[in-house]
């Protein structure tokens, strides 16, 4: 099974922009759907982004259209969500997973959840 790690977060202002990377090892990456999910202070875990295998097709959560890229590199086995505009309620631990979805929900196909990276906006 692949393992995929966290990073990037930190504390940003409001208006202001991150890059979360993740970063991933197996022998199937490549070809592994792949999502990113939040989880803000006493709310349910929820989808943020999802992306193909290459790369091609991608989905976002209505909250962040327009705001959240998410992208990836299968040579170096990682992926991005490029994050700008932010606001207070994008807060939370982010987490990256390989992915399901039945055309309108995504789910995790990993037995469990990594560690996260903490995103904090403040204003």
């Amino acid at each position: 099974q692949v393992q995929l790690v966290e990073s990037g977060g930190g504390l940003v202002q409001t208006g202001g922009s991150l890059r979360l990377s993740c970063a991933g090892s197996g022998p199937t990456f490549e070809t592994d759907t792949l999502a990113w999910f939040r989880q803000a202070p006493g709310k349910e875990r929820e989808f943020v982004a999802g992306i193909s295998w290459s790369g091609r097709s991608t989905t976002y959560a209505d909250s962040v259209k327009g705001r959240f890229t998410i992208s990836r590199e299968n040579a170096k086995k990682m992926l991005y969500l490029q994050m700008n505009s932010l606001k207070n309620e994008d807060t939370g631990v982010y987490y990256c997973t390989t992915a399901g979805t039945d055309g309108s929900s995504w789910y995790t196909l990993m037995d469990y959840w990594g560690q996260g990276t903490q995103v904090t906006v403040s204003s």
